[in-house]
């Protein structure tokens, strides 16, 4: 099945049932008496000329309501109390303006599903996606896109119409403990994976974020540690993921992030919201800080920050009495408030808040909508798994096994999410309550999805067992006496904290212990990101489940035994050691020097001429392929490529083709140039086609503003994976170079 009736299929599956689809349509725009004297109100017009004349009839006050937001949850230690109006339990909350029709904002996290803030008394239970990396290791845009439609879809149907969503941050640093919310480390794939999320979302009639801008890749010291980044760099990494998924998605909003970027806040640094969003970028939505992230007023405001979030997380009311005043004082003027509401305004008319308005806040949604989304998820997570290793074919496990030993990670009760803001509570609560912590950024939470009872239902005549694996010896003898060991390895990740790449609790020597026990080992990885494999020359298969969402257990069952062929591929590069990292030691506070610029990921492994444990884009399947036939030309100011690929194995799979691309000096020998996912039966084949951009062939020149494309040889490979490549075709290339603000149509 090709690309496109895959897409068509998602499609369908999202107006199957009286889920979803049902619940994502909203009254139409009022017409008639309801614009009469209300111009704004007509949906035909352009939202810039809306905003302008619904402004035209605004207070002062009415302005002010618009541009400071209310943390929407209680919070003790600040005495603070949520307004009534907010959804109780989310994140903020903006008052409308009801004599103008100007809807309330309610905002919920996250990138995976409807969140509740954590001190809420009742919790909504809602559908969790896979995280993002995971959805950025299915490398499906389609995939990715449907995951958005169906979290949009019960935001809506929950009562929100802002969701902060859209985290493109690069794997920069393989330990930062929020890389689970992201895209991964190439700035193409997770600007392109993240489009699509957001895209979903936002068909909702409802506003995305894209988010935290920028260079917020750690966690260590967050709210006040400084990025020191080379802007060139910068540009041809960090941004240029925030670049590509804005203008592929049109996010409503950016929200900026914590931490400093070479000197000032991100919220108040005129280079990243003035220069490189505003002028460079043309983007015309509105930016919202992070909740704690807003530091001043006019400084702020001057530098392009629209709309301070989740009050009173920030020391002073700065946009709010702070502002009252600066406006009375002259500090700030009227016409600097006005460019902050239109741009809050038109988003909003362009987005849908106002002619779709979201209605009621049920604390439970439809059943039949949360089955069709539980198939979604469980969909997402089986595109998203990654087969590491499979030595001696010992995946898929045959359904008549005799004898399988489940060891670890809680498989008896549920698979692991991640932690902090973007926590998504499922209906039957934490299927391992009491685990530490159990408060910010906790709780640490299993869904109830358990890959115990799946696997038995998968292999009804075999004796399968189950064993904590605190005990070492007592794992390894149930394991001898197995067929198959399967060992379920865990790390918790989350917001406010940076892991190590070991596994905790002593888990490598658990592995080690069971595969001495049992080569016939199989570990499935429950993590946030990559972790140190010493023990994979010694196990047989290795699956890469990432958090799975809340249908995890069943889609891990559906992969170990082949009623899905894994096809996702590493969005990560999975390091040998922690010595072959830019940076070995743990994430630094105060300063971070970012000194390897640009080099991210495998172009770091692929400069130092490093091997990783697993390359970035690889990934096994249950069946095999081969990639002919590449021919590669340029076109336009890019370079398109072509090759066919070809199922030669027994069974029916996806893969994804990789393109890459060489030049003379830049950051590493080679940079993704574009990918195509292709559905094959055996033996069948198909063509895939890449437009490589020319921002990907060029370097970066900060002093003019251009991207500038050195004349000459260019050589374009592609394979399975980084590290798995074709003889490289060589194309010739002209010198040239285009704006800063370049982009395909244009």
């Amino acid at each position: 099945m090709g690309h496109g009736v895959q897409a068509a299929a998602w499609a369908a599956l999202m107006v199957a049932g009286s889920g979803a689809a049902a619940l994502a349509q909203a009254p139409s725009p009022a017409s008639g008496a309801a614009t009469a004297g209300r111009p704004w109100m007509q949906a035909g017009l352009d939202p810039d000329r809306r905003a302008a004349l619904v402004m035209a009839q605004m207070t002062q006050a009415e302005k002010l309501s618009l541009v400071q937001g209310a943390f929407a949850s209680d919070f003790p230690p600040r005495q603070y109390r949520a307004p009534a109006e907010g959804r109780a339990g989310s994140a903020g909350y903006v008052p409308g303006i009801a004599r103008l029709g100007i809807p309330a904002q309610w905002q919920t996290d996250a990138g995976i599903g409807v969140a509740t803030q954590g001190g809420a008394e009742r919790k909504r239970g809602r559908t969790a996606l896979p995280s993002n990396l995971a959805i950025a290791a299915s490398w499906d845009t389609a995939l990715a896109q449907a995951g958005g439609t169906m979290i949009g879809a019960e935001a809506r149907a929950s009562g929100f119409n802002v969701m902060l969503a859209g985290g493109v941050n690069l794997a920069r640093e393989p330990r930062n403990g929020r890389n689970f919310e992201y895209g991964g480390e190439d700035p193409l794939l997770a600007g392109t994976m993240v489009a699509a999320q957001i895209a979903g979302i936002q068909s909702n009639h409802i506003v995305s974020t894209i988010k935290h801008y920028a260079i917020n890749d750690q966690e260590t010291d967050r709210n006040a540690a400084n990025a020191v980044i080379d802007p060139a760099a910068a540009r041809m990494s960090d941004l240029l993921a925030f670049q590509f998924a804005i203008e592929r998605a049109d996010p409503g909003s950016v929200m900026c992030a914590y931490n400093r970027v070479n000197g000032p806040f991100a919220c108040e640094s005129p280079w990243l919201l003035g220069e490189v969003l505003r002028r460079d970028w043309a983007w015309p939505g509105y930016v919202m800080s992070d909740w704690g992230a807003t530091h001043s007023t006019a400084p702020a405001i001057r530098a392009g920050l629209d709309q301070q979030s989740g009050y009173p997380f920030d020391e002073r009311s700065y946009y709010g009495a702070d502002l009252k005043a600066a406006l009375a004082d002259g500090t700030v003027q009227p016409a600097e408030l006005d460019r902050m509401v239109a741009r809050i305004l038109r988003t909003m008319f362009a987005k849908g808040l106002v002619d779709h308005p979201v209605t009621d806040a049920p604390l439970d949604l439809p059943e039949a909508m949360m089955a069709d989304h539980a198939a979604v998820t469980r969909r997402a997570a089986e595109g998203s798994m990654v087969l590491l290793r499979n030595e001696g074919a010992i995946l898929p496990l045959s359904p008549r096994t005799r004898s399988i030993v489940v060891i670890g990670g809680h498989a008896d009760k549920g698979v692991l999410a991640g932690g902090g803001s973007s926590l998504v509570y499922p209906r039957g609560g934490n299927a391992v309550p009491g685990l530490e912590p159990t408060i910010w950024p906790g709780p640490v939470m299993y869904y109830p999805s358990a890959p115990l009872a799946a696997i038995r239902a998968q292999a009804p005549q075999a004796q399968v067992t189950f064993v904590d694996g605190r005990d070492r010896a007592a794992a390894a003898a149930a394991a001898k006496t197995a067929e198959v060991a399967i060992v379920f390895a865990t790390q918790w990740a989350g917001e406010a904290f940076d892991v190590p790449l070991a596994l905790p609790d002593d888990q490598d020597a658990l592995i080690a212990a069971v595969a001495g026990a049992n080569r016939r080992t199989v570990v499935v990885l429950e993590t946030g990101g990559a972790v140190l494999t010493p023990w994979r020359d010694r196990v047989a298969g290795i699956v890469a489940s990432w958090f799975p969402g809340t249908e995890g257990g069943s889609a891990i069952a559906n992969v170990l035994f082949g009623r899905v062929n894994p096809s996702g591929r590493l969005p990560i590069s999975f390091p040998d050691t922690l010595q072959q990292l830019p940076h070995p030691g743990m994430p630094q506070p105060k300063e971070v020097r970012y000194t390897e610029g640009a080099t991210v990921g495998y172009k770091w492994f692929d400069r130092q001429r490093q091997t990783p444990a697993y390359a970035f884009g690889h990934g096994l399947s249950y069946t095999s392929f081969a990639y002919d036939g590449l021919r590669a030309a340029a076109e336009g100011d890019g370079i398109r490529a072509t090759l066919t690929v070809r199922n030669t194995g027994g069974r029916a799979g996806a893969t994804v083709a990789q393109v890459y691309v060489a030049g003379d000096g830049w950051e590493g020998p080679k940079r993704l140039g574009g990918f195509a996912r292709l559905d094959l039966q055996p033996g069948a084949s198909g063509q895939a086609t890449v437009l490589i951009d020319p921002r990907l062939l060029a370097t970066f020149d900060e002093a003019r503003r251009v991207w500038r494309i050195s004349g000459g040889t260019y050589r374009v490979m592609a394979g399975g994976a980084s590290d798995r490549l074709s003889a490289p075709v060589a194309v010739a290339v002209a010198a040239r170079e285009l704006p800063a603000g370049w982009r395909p149509g244009r």
